[in-house]
């Protein structure tokens, strides 16, 4: 396992940018949205004022790199978040995802739209919904875009950098090869993939430090999981995703209970996570930053205290070495 140096901030490739080492990932502060079926999409009610208020906290505890997508919350992430840095936009990194269909109105998503055609649609939406005149990281949002259409939306991402829409692209993907494919843009910096504790992505963390890219990891606390306090507690509300989860999403059961396989292996790191005088969540991004020191973990927030508890990682920084090596052996 590779470990990381203590340092606080990524560069972005070749475009004159840093981000810090943890950003805040938007999907929940896009409220409810659901599938054409009705099933829940997003992460149940929330409350805009204190989404405002957890992204301008999160803005003075040093965390300037912010994760949406146009679909989260069929727009209205992306509202709130413009909102949210509306007067600060030139301090901020954002960072947007496309290439799902959407009704705003009826807040449902609806098939998906890989074309260059579409790309410009949605960069031109995002645009507007976020209140800026550029996007800092592009990233496409479907990950199983087949790879002859891949290349067609690099090639429409190195057009949109040249118009000055967009700073730079990536792919949100859990394939390596795809993303290797992406990375061979000139101004592809970045890749989204999932990676926490509980299910490692060696490949991708080797892929994105052979090419100079940042990982933007997705799903770095499995949705909550590594968040959670020991035993009972409130169960996610109707309209959580986890509340009925999708086959992809196999930490949790139907009513958001934790699955039995994943809460035994939080329980089985809990105490390593939790030395020095970590929570649970400080100790899982900690991980993270030793796995590679190229991670950006995006963990999900959706009030002021949950900005700050996030936020006070940084100052923890990585695990320690041999911390690494103990998770990796209870895990075995």
């Amino acid at each position: 396992m590779k470990t990381q140096t203590d340092r606080k901030t990524r560069a972005l490739g070749g475009v004159g940018a840093e981000v810090g080492a943890l950003g805040f990932g938007c999907w929940a502060i896009g409220g409810e949205w659901s599938a054409p079926d009705g099933s829940p999409l997003g992460w149940g009610e929330v409350d805009d004022e204190e989404s405002v208020a957890a992204v301008r906290r999160a803005f003075e505890l040093g965390v300037t790199f912010f994760d949406t997508a146009d679909v989260y919350g069929a727009g209205h992430s992306e509202r709130v978040l413009g909102r949210a840095l509306a007067g600060r936009r030139d301090e901020a990194v954002i960072a947007t995802k496309w290439g799902n269909l959407f009704d705003e109105r009826t807040r449902t998503m609806d098939g998906a739209d890989t074309s260059p055609a579409y790309a410009r649609e949605a960069l031109v939406a995002s645009l507007r919904r976020l209140g800026t005149d550029r996007i800092d990281l592009y990233q496409l949002h479907i990950g199983d875009t087949p790879p002859d259409r891949a290349l067609e939306l690099r090639d429409a991402c190195e057009e949109f950098v040249a118009e000055g829409l967009i700073r730079a692209y990536g792919w949100s993907t859990d394939d390596p090869e795809r993303a290797a494919l992406f990375a061979g843009g000139e101004h592809c910096v970045a890749v989204q993939h999932a990676c926490n504790v509980l299910e490692d992505a060696p490949e991708m963390l080797s892929l994105t430090e052979e090419r100079g890219l940042i990982s933007v990891i997705r799903s770095p606390l499995a949705m909550g999981l590594l968040a959670g306090a020991r035993g009972e507690g409130p169960r996610p509300a109707a309209g959580d995703i986890r509340s009925t989860p999708p086959a992809w999403l196999s930490w949790f059961e139907t009513g958001g209970v934790p699955a039995e396989h994943w809460a035994a292996r939080v329980e089985a790191v809990r105490e390593v996570l939790t030395a020095d005088g970590r929570t649970l969540t400080q100790g899982a991004l900690g991980w993270l930053w030793a796995r590679s020191g190229r991670t950006v973990p995006i963990p999900g927030f959706r009030t002021v205290a949950q900005a700050e508890e996030n936020a006070a990682a940084l100052a923890l920084g990585p695990l320690r070495p041999e911390q690494l090596e103990e998770v990796a052996g209870l895990l075995a």
